[in-house]
Parts: C-alpha cells; structure tokens; sequence
C-alpha cells in the first residue's frame, strides 16, 4: 500500500498540527504565567526588604533619642 494513496494520511497530519500548536501555545502561556508569578513575587520581596530596612532605622533613631534622653536626664 502506497503512503500518499492512504485517504487518511492528510486528516491525521492536520489534526496532528492543530494538537503540536495548541500544546505549544498552552505552553507558552503557562510560561507567561510563571515569569509574571516569579516578578510580582520578587517585587514583594523588595517592598519588604525597603520595609524592613525602614523600620530598623526608625529603631536606630528611637533608641538614639533614648540614649540622648538618658544622658540628659
């Protein structure tokens, strides 16, 4: 039996297509996703540091003025 002469070879070729594109475009979405998820993540991240590093020298400055206070005092 000849290959081309098979009534079935084309359909299958295009179904097969139409399954390698929506597979590789699902992945690619999916990847989108991640890098998205992986940034706002990393922004977060960074937001808490600059918290953090906010709140420590609110710390420094209040045991600062308590040192001055008691010195004084």
């Amino acid at each position: 039996m000849h290959i081309l002469g098979n009534p079935f070879i084309i359909p299958l070729g295009a179904f097969v297509m139409v399954v390698i594109i929506v597979a590789i475009t699902s992945m690619t979405r999916m990847r989108e996703k991640e890098l998205n998820a992986h940034q706002q993540l990393r922004q977060q991240e960074m937001e808490h540091e600059r918290k953090m590093k906010e709140l420590e020298i609110e710390k420094a400055k209040l045991e600062l003025e308590k040192t001055r206070a008691t010195k004084n005092g």
